[in-house]
């Protein structure tokens, strides 16, 4: 019996997969509980379809990540904090002032998707981020930390 899932199952697969399954599991289990529904042809038909369409979207975001990516890789950003004696910075620059200062260049990128690749940054200077902009685009971008 083949039905597609509407829930993750453990063990049998994730949401919106079509898995087969013995009769009494699928009958017995899955479909009144509402973790699953019977595939029909139809409803195949309907998956297939769904699935056609957000590949579609999912690679036009691909695309627009991608190219985000080449626009920030190829920038350096300056990051302004205080500075006192010996170019120490008071307090230390963390990925929140990283994706600020991308917000106010108009890049929108959470924090969580940016990585400091150099734990805390105390001093002035040039630093690398890895930023994550979707699933496989990933790359590394340059800032600078200044007196501001």
């Amino acid at each position: 019996m083949d039905v597609l899932l509407k829930k993750d199952v453990e063990r049998l697969g994730s949401k919106d997969e079509i898995v087969s399954v013995k009769n009494g599991y699928g009958r017995n289990y899955l479909i009144p509980k509402g973790l699953a529904v019977l595939a029909t042809t139809s409803i195949k038909k309907m998956h297939a379809e769904t699935e056609k369409q957000r590949a579609l979207k999912n690679e036009k975001i691909r695309e627009e990540a991608t190219a985000t990516l080449a626009k920030l890789t190829k920038k350096t950003f300056n990051v302004p904090a205080k500075v006192g004696e010996n170019g120490k910075i008071f307090g230390s620059v963390t990925n929140v002032q990283v994706a600020d200062l991308l917000t106010k260049e108009g890049f929108i990128v959470d924090r969580k998707n940016i990585k400091l690749l150099t734990d805390n940054i105390k001093s002035v200077g040039k630093y690398e981020a890895e930023i994550t902009l979707y699933k496989d685009v990933k790359g590394k971008i340059t800032f600078e930390v200044a007196e501001g």
